[in-house]
């Protein structure tokens, strides 16, 4: 960009306020980053665990957000600040989007504004870019893919589909769920007069584009017997099925901020009944599409929609920008903004941890919320999004006892085993600390990995029942138990055994043992 480009881009008093509300945005990430963080998610330690094994595939996700994190890890290192400075990147981004999304779509100032205010006020999306995961840029590849599929309709210039292709193919490629995007653009140009450009080599261009860089998880599936196949079906059947139709549906108004929903009701009246609108109303029946879909799964979370809003958010403003206008209710549009950023303050606590902990469980208590999970499970003082933000260094810290009391001949010899991807990636993560050897275990990637060397001869069992790994082992002693103040009721008091004398095989022990979920 030329200097003269640069300052009209800054000189534009719309590209100011969108820059100032993505930029207030970033400041709530760093903060917490800097200051209030609780600490390393579950989720977090699995994925730096994955870091270290550069695959095409992981079984609960496509490897895109491995390959980032992998780069990320090597230039900043592992700090919790550094592990989530591209999530704080994310959300900035996704809200400076909505922004433009409004500004293609007709909206003046207001509108732009209010669509990035609402962004920002979006506790779901302050949540899922709050720590590294594959959802903070699967919200931002569906805004990129809106934001681009706007400029198609509106110029119909054949570079579009090309980027379109590229933007869904990386998506597919971080997160599977970018099917539905794909099948409600689909969709919504087969049920609209852009049906025409089926008849053209663009669509199919794209999605050639799009197949091709998903291709390396498909040929990874193929070669673990569909293992991405086989966790969703185990996660949709047991670890959410608590979630209904019902509670996705409802869902919706609460994730996005309840004062939102008058926005993104009416950017879907903007998309699909609007007559000023009507030229966008694939991005309308993208959404439509996606809700269907997830309804019609019965078990979907209510979060797996999120991504879809920010189009939403941006033909809302609009809508709401010229209802203000033609009632001439201009004190309204200060009013609105304001409400938005006030109720987003409130939620923002559930969302980013910006308060102390116990200051927020008091905070928590004072609002009458009870802690929340979607998981079905037993709770304590916090939401398990936080609370799995909790006890994982002393597990890795009572483990290393317990290591230390071997002998260098035994150390040598012994394994160290977990059976869910949290408790081995605390061990993985905080081990080298104490001096603890790599963990293995039976969930997720960590069964394809194996037992690496070990043959059973001894192991030291974090978690489970005694009395089940004297099912396995000869001889078994109960050596400590874990503790933690605030993490999940399942992740406190684990016992750690020395088991000693594996009764079968490794090889056959391992084969028994998947836990894909």
């Amino acid at each position: 960009m030329n200097d003269t480009n640069s300052r009209s881009f800054f000189s534009k008093q719309e590209n100011l306020i969108l820059l100032g509300v993505a930029l207030i945005t970033l400041l709530l990430h760093f903060v917490a980053n800097a200051f209030t963080a609780y600490g390393y998610f579950r989720d977090e330690l699995y994925y730096i665990a994955c870091s270290n094994h550069i695959d095409i595939g992981y079984v609960d996700q496509p490897p895109f957000s491995i390959y980032v994190l992998a780069v990320n890890r090597l230039l900043f290192g592992d700090s919790l600040f550094a592990l989530r400075l591209l999530p704080a990147l994310a959300n900035a981004a996704i809200v400076f989007l909505a922004g433009l999304m409004a500004r293609e779509l007709g909206g003046g100032k207001f509108a732009q504004g209010l669509a990035a205010i609402t962004a920002l006020a979006s506790p779901i999306y302050l949540g899922m870019t709050s720590i590294f995961s594959m959802n903070c840029f699967d919200i931002l590849c569906w805004s990129l893919a809106a934001y681009v599929l706007i400029l198609l309709i509106k110029t119909e210039q054949p570079r579009y589909w090309m980027i379109l292709g590229v933007i869904l193919g990386l998506g597919l490629l971080n997160k599977i769920s970018v099917l539905w995007l794909g099948a409600g653009i689909a969709a919504g140009l087969l049920a609209t007069p852009y049906r025409r450009w089926f008849r053209t080599p663009w669509p199919w261009i794209a999605g050639g584009i799009a197949l091709l860089l998903f291709l390396p998880y498909v040929i990874w599936n193929v070669q673990h017997d569909f293992a991405h196949l086989e966790f969703i079906r185990n996660a949709s059947g047991d670890k959410y099925s608590s979630q209904t139709a019902l509670s996705f549906t409802f869902g919706q108004m609460l994730l996005q901020n309840p004062f939102s929903l008058p926005i993104w009701v009416a950017g879907l009246i903007f998309f699909l009944i609007d007559k000023e609108g009507r030229s966008f109303r694939p991005l309308g029946i993208v959404y439509v599409v996606a809700f269907l879909i997830l309804v019609i799964n019965g078990h979907s979370k209510a979060e797996y929609l999120s991504p879809a809003y920010g189009m939403l958010f941006a033909g809302g403003g609009v809508m709401v920008e010229r209802f203000i206008a033609q009632r001439g209710w201009r004190w309204l549009q200060p009013t609105y903004a304001a409400i938005l950023l006030l109720s987003g303050a409130v939620f923002a606590p559930f969302a980013l941890p910006l308060l102390p902990v116990e200051t927020f469980i008091k905070y928590q208590a004072s609002m009458g919320i009870a802690p929340s999970t979607p998981e079905g499970k037993q709770l304590d003082k916090l939401p398990q999004f936080y609370a799995d933000m909790f006890g994982w260094e002393e597990k890795a810290a009572a483990v290393a006892r317990v290591f230390n009391t071997l002998s260098a001949d035994e150390k040598a010899k012994c394994a160290i085993f977990a059976d869910n991807y949290g408790r081995c990636g605390a061990i993985d993560f905080f081990g080298a600390k104490y001096g603890l050897p790599k963990s293995i275990g039976k969930h997720n990637n960590y069964w394809i990995w194996g037992p690496r060397q070990y043959t059973g001869e001894i192991v030291i069992v974090l978690g489970g029942r005694p009395e089940d790994h004297r099912k396995s082992f000869e001889q078994v002693v109960v050596a400590d138990t874990t503790s933690c103040t605030y993490c999940m009721p399942y992740e406190n008091h684990l016992t750690i055994s020395v088991c000693r004398k594996l009764k079968i095989p490794m090889s056959e022990v391992w084969a028994q043992h998947r836990h894909y979920e």
